[in-house]
């Protein structure tokens, strides 16, 4: 079906020519055009709406029935509003509330699961959730966060597990893998199975060991966390690095 189908009345309704609305606009700038050449980024709100509907109904394109929907509840409220609610919106009902439904469930499992969204680290508290698994260990882990030039993770590795009380570490394990992912940034953290998240002294002096070798090889070490059961300190946030 071409792009006709973007503009076209109620289900069963004869495609003639575009409404009025849409005289003047080239096929080019129609949404799913705009989509093949510019990608989903480009589109606005109302235009990925009426890509998913797909077509509007008597009297209006899909195109302004989208708009329309949106106006009343912006994509965020719109999102929430579950099956029951969205089915009684003009311009949705049941089939098409439940196909919009299933694709904002499908895009939150995949969030959920880290699919397609890198996590974007600022602050030392976006990293904990990260490594909760770790945490509660009852044996010392070390673990690297390797980041991208947005502060971007893009691999997540253990490197060594230790005793109960240290991990061995050397910065070769450490640099071979962000050589591999052509990081530009590194976190460092590991876990006290003690709970005691006080850093010791074999703790600074690695960090200062890596932090050297990072420098060497151009990759920035931004910061080493220690991980307790329920409390976690930032080497960088304490001025230890």
């Amino acid at each position: 079906m071409d792009t006709a189908d973007l503009w076209n009345s109620a289900p069963g309704a004869r495609i003639a020519e575009r409404p009025p609305s849409l005289q003047g606009l080239a096929a080019v700038d129609l949404p799913r055009e705009r989509l093949a050449r510019h990608g989903p980024e480009a589109l606005k709100d109302h235009e990925l709406l009426a890509l998913i509907l797909g077509t509007g109904y008597q009297g209006r394109n899909v195109l302004e029935v989208a708009r329309a929907i949106l106006e009343v509840h912006p994509a965020a409220e719109l999102m929430g509003l579950g099956l029951e609610r969205l089915a009684r919106l003009k311009g949705l009902g049941k089939a098409r509330a439940a196909m919009l439904v299933a694709a904002v469930e499908l895009v939150k499992r995949g969030l959920e699961r880290g699919l397609g969204v890198l996590p974007l680290i600022s602050c030392p508290a976006e990293v904990v959730p990260l490594l909760a698994e770790i945490k509660d260990q009852r044996k010392e882990h070390f673990l690297c966060l390797y980041l991208n030039a947005r502060n971007q993770v893009v691999h997540k590795e253990v490197i060594s597990i230790g005793s109960l009380s240290a991990s061995i570490v050397h910065p070769r394990e450490v640099f071979r893998v962000a050589l591999h992912h052509a990081v530009a940034s590194i976190i460092l953290a590991h876990n006290h199975p003690s709970g005691d998240v006080s850093p010791s002294k074999d703790d600074l002096e690695l960090t200062r060991r890596l932090v050297k070798a990072g420098q060497l090889m151009g990759i920035e070490v931004l910061d080493h966390l220690i991980i307790g059961a329920d409390e976690f300190l930032s080497l960088k946030e304490k001025g230890l690095m």
